[in-house]
């Protein structure tokens, strides 16, 4: 049985708050932010006593088309430097790999870059070759992280050995991923107990990265954070694909470590994403409500979102039917 650690009037000092705004938003736009939103962004997770900013992917062009995606989607080294400089903060920055998407020939020493974690996002079929990708990374001086995608759709059994595989790698923080936004809060308490008995056994961290789907993911994220979870996933104003995750500002408001600020965030949602609310479609919505309930990949939602479409009834048994 899991016991709460700590109270809703205390600081754990093992906390992270890690900002996947750029990473995780990119998925709506292509990875098309201006220098200017990103270098505005950098600076409010500066200045909010943000832990982690996952500035975007280390995709490699050969892969994708850099004529299609923005420059976040790859992160070359003088692109994330142009925002960061040396990063004389305490701030962290953050990259996604994606597996079969990333090519570690291509990734620098940590020596002779400014980026400080390589998070590996990798399905349960893909473990091989991202434990490959983590040990690399790790040789390189990298702090690293697993995201164990679609889990959800996973047997127990199977998520056993996954996480016996990855907890015995280098990877310094394993990740509770709800890929589809479907986990609710006791489902997370099983989980939660389950990855940390791993990662404590062999001195490593948890995290979490809830989508909103079913509007629980801040809701989740406390649930897991409550039970122990230290790294927890957030983007500004729940930016991301999708129903988009857990808001920066909600989870910030709450903590009670007096290094996280509020101001900064508003400020930012002020200025910056109020207008791209004009621009961009992301956040809550039936269409991704019923993908959640029904524990499937909101691509149908996206089309139906992107189309207008409203038939809510059609569509809930339309993949009632595709599903069952």
């Amino acid at each position: 049985m899991l016991e709460k650690k700590g109270s809703i009037f205390t600081v754990r000092e093992d906390i992270k708050v890690f900002d996947c705004t750029i990473r995780d938003g990119g998925l709506v736009n292509n990875y098309h932010f201006s220098d200017e939103f990103v270098k505005a962004h950098y600076e409010m997770c500066v200045a909010a006593g943000i832990d982690y900013m996952e500035i975007g992917k280390n995709v490699s062009p050969t892969v994708m088309s850099e004529e299609e995606y923005g420059c976040w989607n790859f992160c070359k080294e003088e692109d994330v430097r142009r925002i960061v400089g040396e990063n004389n903060t305490d701030l962290k920055i953050a990259v996604m790999a994606d597996v079969g998407r990333t090519i570690k020939e291509e990734i620098p020493l940590k020596s002779e870059s400014v980026i400080d974690m390589i998070r590996v996002a990798t399905y349960i079929h893909q473990i091989p070759e991202a434990l490959d990708l983590i040990k690399d990374f790790h040789e390189k001086g990298y702090e690293t992280t697993c995201n164990i995608m679609a889990i959800s759709k996973s047997f127990d059994t199977e998520l056993d050995e996954v996480l016996r595989q990855v907890s015995q790698s280098p990877v310094d923080v394993i990740y509770i991923a709800d890929s589809f936004g479907s986990f609710y809060p006791e489902q997370i308490n099983k989980l939660t107990e389950k990855y940390l008995t791993v990662a404590k056994s062999v001195g490593k961290k948890v995290g979490i990265h809830a989508h909103n789907n079913l509007q629980l993911a801040y809701a989740n994220t406390l649930e897991a954070m409550i039970y122990g979870t230290s790294f927890l996933d957030v983007t500004v104003s729940g930016l991301g694909r999708g129903a988009g995750n857990c808001p920066m500002e909600l989870l910030v408001g709450f903590l009670k470590n007096p290094k996280y600020k509020l101001t900064p965030v508003l400020k930012f949602i002020e200025e910056y994403m109020v207008p791209l609310e004009k621009e961009l479609d992301w956040g809550y919505s039936v269409p991704y409500m019923i993908t959640g309930k029904l524990n499937e990949h909101p691509r149908p939602a996206m089309k139906a979102r992107d189309e207008g479409d409203t038939q809510y009834v059609k569509f809930y048994n339309k993949l009632i039917e595709e599903y069952s």
